[in-house]
């Protein structure tokens, strides 16, 4: 087969060839967000799920079609190092600059940049990491308290008049958004419920990891009645199935009916995987259909892949007593196991491994599904968790 012609692409938020499975939740969003555009209520949606289920490529989908029709976007990737203010602020600046090319929202816009220039001032101190320089005087008393929450509705309130004026839409897609500091989250979430009291054109499509829905409730009380926090899994054997024949069949190619079901199988329909098994399907293939036996060769370098990279780079990031913790787990099975369990796997008292925990549910590698358990973000963390270790560290 030609490998320059492989359709499959595995990699970190890489747009798979055939997005299926998910038009349900495009539209959903499609039609949030022009309900949004003509001031009718609707709430915000933060996509919630483990690792390799696509989040970071749908919400990349979807901004896109945001964009195609009209609506002013943000893309924003919250990162554990950086502060919301100093990821938000370009984005916003770039936005304004936008709005201002209208000359019905001219003027409002140039205040947005005027807000803008009195927040940037104002929380340079307390969020060291912002970097970005505006050429408009601060006006006084205009989103430059300090305080973060006060400010973000003054900014936002700006944007959404200048938005407003313009007859559009401002989305802010924040992906990773378990990353967003608590105070900073809580912020957040207080300015748009501030700006769905005032029917503002202001929308927040999110993505993050299972653990994102308490921390919504930890912010704010009110969170829940403000989102939509749909579940993101992993295919269903139909669609799984059609991931990985379609991109092959624009290419003339076929699969084996077995080796289609032998990659839903071992990837248990997680579209990552599914990537990742059908490019060294399709490369150790002769020629077409690819064959099971095809598939059981590309097992060992799909693995290796796997192992090398999305799972290594993860658990890289991991102290030696984290990675005890998580052997613990992995010796458990797929989870999820109370807290208990993994401390007579270690042989410690669950008090003593509490701060290890919650270092991994900060470092996004585990999350709590129920009071006292845990399960892993990752799917098939667990067997990796067994190759690289093969025995539990005393």
């Amino acid at each position: 087969m030609d490998r320059i012609l492989n359709p499959y692409s595995p990699g970190a938020g890489s747009r798979p060839p055939e997005l299926v499975g998910r038009d349900h939740i495009r539209e959903d969003v499609r039609v949030a967000l022009e309900r949004i555009k003509i001031g009718r209520s609707s709430k915000n949606i933060v996509l919630v799920g483990l690792r390799g289920v696509g989040k970071t490529v749908l919400l990349d989908r979807m901004r896109e079609d945001a964009e195609i029709n009209g609506i002013c976007t943000l893309h924003i990737e919250a990162p554990e190092s950086r502060s919301l203010p100093a990821i938000i602020a370009p984005q916003l600046h770039s936005v304004l600059l936008r709005l201002s090319r209208r000359e019905s929202a001219k003027q409002l816009a140039e205040k947005g940049l005027v807000a803008l220039a009195g927040f940037v001032n104002a929380l340079k101190l307390k969020y060291q990491d912002i970097e970005i320089s505006l050429n408009f005087e601060p006006e006084l008393g205009l989103a430059d308290s300090g305080d973060l929450e006060h400010d973000l509705r003054d900014l936002f309130s700006s944007v959404g008049d200048a938005a407003k004026a313009s007859q559009n839409c401002v989305a802010l897609f924040i992906d990773e958004i378990q990353y967003v500091k608590e105070e900073e989250l809580a912020a957040l979430v207080s300015m748009f419920h501030f700006i769905a009291q005032r029917s503002m054109p202001i929308a927040m499509i999110g993505a993050g990891l299972p653990q994102v829905r308490g921390q919504l409730g930890r912010a704010k009380s009110y969170a829940e009645r403000m989102f939509d926090l749909p579940q993101i899994d992993a295919l269903s054997d139909q669609d799984a199935k059609a991931a990985i024949s379609k991109p092959a069949l624009q290419h003339d190619v076929e699969f084996e009916h077995a080796a289609i079901d032998n990659i839903v199988s071992k990837t248990k329909g997680y579209p990552y995987f599914l990537q990742v098994w059908g490019k060294y399907s399709w490369d150790l293939a002769e020629k077409s259909p690819i064959t099971n036996q095809n598939v059981q060769n590309a097992t060992s370098q799909a693995l290796a892949d796997l192992d090398n990279n999305f799972f290594l780079i993860r658990f890289d990031r991991l102290t030696q007593r984290e990675k005890s913790y998580l052997r613990a787990m992995a010796h458990l099975g797929p989870g999820p196991h109370r807290s208990g369990d993994i401390a007579k796997e270690l042989g410690r008292e669950v008090t003593s491994i509490g701060k290890i925990r919650s270092n991994l549910i900060n470092k996004g590698m585990i999350w709590s599904p129920a009071h006292g358990d845990t399960a892993f973000t990752v799917p098939m963390f667990d067997e990796f968790m067994i190759r690289i270790m093969p025995e539990i560290p005393n």
